[in-house]
């Protein structure tokens, strides 16, 4: 049974579609409404090649990883992608223009490694901002006004320590946006049914917690969360694919992968491009 409260009033679930040329899914709400919009969550791709891009967990060989980090960058037409090993914490990088806050590039691809952190904000066209998940959350901000994007890595720990209200700030605080104008999609991850926890869980994230291990929906809690911090609510969104129980094609932590799909987000260069 799910203890967590439905999701409130006026969110709503949407199921992404598949993107052509790559083992994409997409909010297509979005991407009809947003042509600037670059937004996805990845998925398993060819059983004898997975679309691995976990560059700190112990899936794929680290070249195969960099060649699928490089391709997402060329699918995309992005001139940049930055991520960073993440801690399950609240630390959010905001990159802007030439003070993109990077250690160095990963190989010879474009891809460059922030200090440790859980989530990333912009408001640069042509930087790709990228978190690896499998089970975890990806949690996507866009700001339609500003032309301003996040995305966040929230586990439950994450959660507990408050990425969303820190992401969230920090777009209002260091780049200009409204709470008001502000769209939230909680992405492909595990669902209230398939994600069994202890009571150390339910206590950490606020929740009433059960004398036994039970599942929570760790993405109705962000839901809750979002409103509760201002968003409103007709402009939260919430994935129906999970990462166990729905066939999607995602690597899952849980079900023994070893692999990660990534949550990306940023902005074309050129906002006419396919």
């Amino acid at each position: 049974m799910d203890t967590t409260p439905l999701l409130p009033a006026s969110v709503r679930r949407v199921r992404e579609e598949p993107l052509r040329g790559l083992p994409v899914l997409v909010h297509g709400e979005w991407r009809h409404a947003f042509p600037w919009l670059l937004q996805g969550t990845t998925t398993r791709g060819a059983a004898r090649r997975p679309f691995d891009l976990g560059l700190f967990s112990a899936g794929s060989a680290r070249h195969e990883v960099l060649r699928n980090w490089e391709m997402l960058r060329e699918a995309t037409g992005a001139r940049r992608v930055v991520h960073a090993r993440q801690v399950h914490g609240a630390q959010v990088h905001v990159h802007t223009g030439a003070s993109v806050a990077v250690l160095g590039d990963v190989g010879e691809e474009a891809l460059s490694l922030s200090s440790d952190a859980d989530g990333h904000v912009t408001l640069e066209p042509g930087l790709l901002l990228g978190v690896t998940t499998a089970d975890c959350v990806p949690v996507f901000v866009v700001d339609p006004v500003r032309r301003a994007v996040a995305v966040l890595h929230a586990g439950w720990r994450g959660v507990a320590a408050g990425v969303l209200e820190r992401g969230l700030a920090l777009l209002e605080r260091d780049l200009g946006s409204r709470r008001s104008d502000l769209l939230v999609h909680l992405g492909p991850a595990i669902c209230g049914r398939c994600y069994e926890v202890g009571a150390e869980v339910f206590d950490a994230l606020g929740e009433a917690a059960p004398p036994r291990p039970t599942p929570i929906d760790v993405r109705a809690v962000l839901a809750r969360r979002a409103v509760a911090d201002g968003i409103t609510p007709r402009h939260v969104t919430v994935s129906e694919h999970c990462t166990r129980c729905t066939g999607s094609a995602l690597f899952s932590h849980r079900g023994g992968d070893a692999q990660r799909q990534v949550g990306y987000v940023g902005m074309r260069v050129d906002e006419l491009a396919p």
